[in-house]
């Protein structure tokens, strides 16, 4: 018994040693060397992407990923549809469609009546006074000689956007920056918080900013625009890509019914001696496919300069390409000018993805490519194919209205804008003479009902109850800013728009032309295929969001789509 009980013993004994000597190996085991202390951090962080690409491509009409489809080359467009995964049927939730309201709604998942931001221009109802969306008197130009070109920030934009809730997301360590030729196309998408957002200055062909950001451009900015880049595409002319009379999806070459020149030159067509044109001029590149290439040359810069990409967390980059919108407005959507522009933009993104594989990895990056806006036929373009349309003039129309009021009422310019399709109106006279807004509205709205064109003029504060299209209700109620915005709204017959040139195109109205936008993610976290149920411009932030595994902006009211996410 006694021989049994020191075996036990004896065994016991052994076990705890050999339990010690585990404990101890397991504990030196975890104990982690400080110099690999971070590769830990990172192993053990939130699953993400290295860099998160947004691409918003200004005017770009849905169809335009499907019209040129079969000349686009196979790592462009092509490679987004065929590696991401395509919403199909995304459209705007709001009206006016255009561009500062467009980029706010993709970054914010939000509408005009939460962001304020209800128009490139606005009038502020409390003031009368005209404000443009980026306009901040309090900062001033870095990059380039005082000027009003510099003075912009995000302040009007009242939510956050994406981008912010990353950078607050990761305590401020994500890099994000954001790119335009136009200000507002840079600015908007990189929120609040941005570390940097750049635009183009047409004088002297500079990217620069503002001080709301920073004090002093930073040097690799200071090497780019060094390299006076505009003016060496510039001096190269606008060659067609291909041979003209294979350009079989747009209208013959010179089409001066439906298609606006360049300032210098004969006739709408290619080639562009804008190498003769240019002087005096850089903005010109604005209008061309070399503006693509430009912002495409910066965005590059911006990633090799900052090390986007390339740290222990998450960065942003919000690029605009702005080019497409200045072609689209000057010769329209059926053009060889049009058709040109976007297969130069498919080479361009060919190779930024190329790019992007080479400096981070395929497959450790996120893009998504959508637009701010489509763009709708030529009026004369449609009649001329026995297709319904026509062109309305905003400013006739005003004209005409405050002559009407006037006899009434006796008080000159009682409606200050008809900017966005909204009447906005003179408050500060309307108070002064005692004037009652019911009875104004009803008359304008009667007057408005006459008018070529109208289809319906809603009282804002009466869209709910308006005997109007469910869509129309909820696209007139979204976008409707208390302080910024007109106190009724227009509503144009399909194929009309308020034209400012018999030639080319715009847009601004709730038609699929103008609201049924591309919207393509690729990359990290991303599946292959798509989607052909609706989805909404505020979904994009949403899932972006969601992809991050961070916060939605603070005013989103869009949902994620489950579908393009893995």
């Amino acid at each position: 018994m006694k021989i049994k009980y020191l075996l036990l013993t004896s065994l016991a004994f052994a076990a705890l040693n050999v339990s010690a000597q585990t404990k101890k190996k397991k504990t030196t085991e975890n104990v982690i060397p400080a110099k690999t202390a971070a590769e830990a951090v990172q192993n053990t962080s939130v699953p993400r992407p290295k860099l998160v690409v947004g691409i918003v491509v200004d005017q770009m009409r849905w169809d335009y990923l499907y019209r040129y489809y079969d000349r686009y080359q196979n790592n462009g467009f092509k490679r987004l549809l065929n590696e991401g995964f395509s919403c199909e049927n995304t459209l705007i939730d709001y009206i006016p469609t255009v561009t500062a309201a467009g980029h706010t709604c993709i970054y914010t998942g939000s509408v005009p009546a939460l962001t304020g931001i209800a128009g490139n221009d606005f009038i502020v109802q409390a003031t009368g006074q005209s404000l443009y969306c980026t306009r901040d008197t309090s900062v001033k130009a870095v990059g380039s000689p005082p000027a009003l070109e510099g003075q912009n920030s995000p302040r009007n934009l009242l939510t956050s956007t994406v981008t912010d809730e990353l950078r607050l997301a990761t305590n401020f360590r994500s890099k994000v920056i954001g790119i335009a030729l136009k200000d507002r196309g840079g600015i908007l998408p990189a929120g609040h918080t941005a570390n940097a957002a750049y635009w183009f200055e047409d004088k002297t062909g500079n990217w620069i900013t503002s001080t709301y950001y920073m004090n002093d451009l930073p040097q690799w900015v200071k090497d780019f625009n060094d390299q006076k880049m505009p003016e060496t595409y510039l001096k190269q002319d606008w060659i067609p890509a291909y041979p003209i009379d294979s350009y079989l999806q747009s209208t013959p070459d010179i089409s001066p019914r439906y298609e606006g020149k360049f300032k210098g030159t004969d006739t709408p067509s290619l080639p562009v001696k804008t190498s003769a044109l240019y002087k005096n001029n850089l903005g010109l590149i604005r209008s061309t496919p070399y503006g693509n290439t430009l912002t495409l040359d910066m965005a590059i810069a911006a990633i090799n300069g900052e090390k986007l990409g390339q740290g222990d967390a998450t960065d942003f980059l919000a690029v605009s390409f702005s080019s497409p919108d200045y072609v689209g407005h000057q010769f329209g959507p059926n053009s060889v000018e049009i058709e040109d522009t976007y297969l130069k933009l498919d080479r361009d993104f060919a190779t930024f993805f190329t790019y992007l594989d080479a400096k981070l990895g395929k497959g450790n990056y996120t893009v998504f490519l959508t637009a701010d806006h489509g763009a709708a036929h030529n009026p004369t373009f449609l009649n001329d194919h026995n297709i319904p349309a026509g062109m309305w003039n905003g400013a006739t129309v005003k004209s005409d209205l405050n002559k009407m009021l006037l006899s009434k009422y006796k008080v000159e310019n009682l409606v200050l804008s008809l900017g966005n399709y909204q009447v906005n109106f003179n408050y500060k006279d309307i108070r002064y003479a005692k004037l009652d807004e019911e009875a104004l509205k009803k008359d304008c709205i009667e007057f408005l009902m006459q008018q070529a064109g109208v289809a319906y003029a809603v009282d804002m504060a009466k869209a709910q109850t308006a005997n109007i299209p469910e869509d129309l209700r909820t696209r007139i109620i979204n976008g409707y800013s208390v302080e910024h915005s007109g106190t009724i709204q227009i509503i144009l017959k399909p194929g009309w728009y308020d034209a400012y040139s018999k030639t080319g195109t715009t847009h601004g109205t709730w038609n699929p032309y103008d609201a049924h936008i591309p919207l393509v993610f690729m990359g990290w976290g991303i599946p292959h295929g798509h989607l052909n149920r609706e989805t909404h411009m505020t979904d994009i932030a949403a899932t972006v969001a969601a992809l991050l595994h961070i916060q939605a902006p603070n005013g989103c009211i869009g949902k994620p789509i489950a579908e393009a996410l893995k």
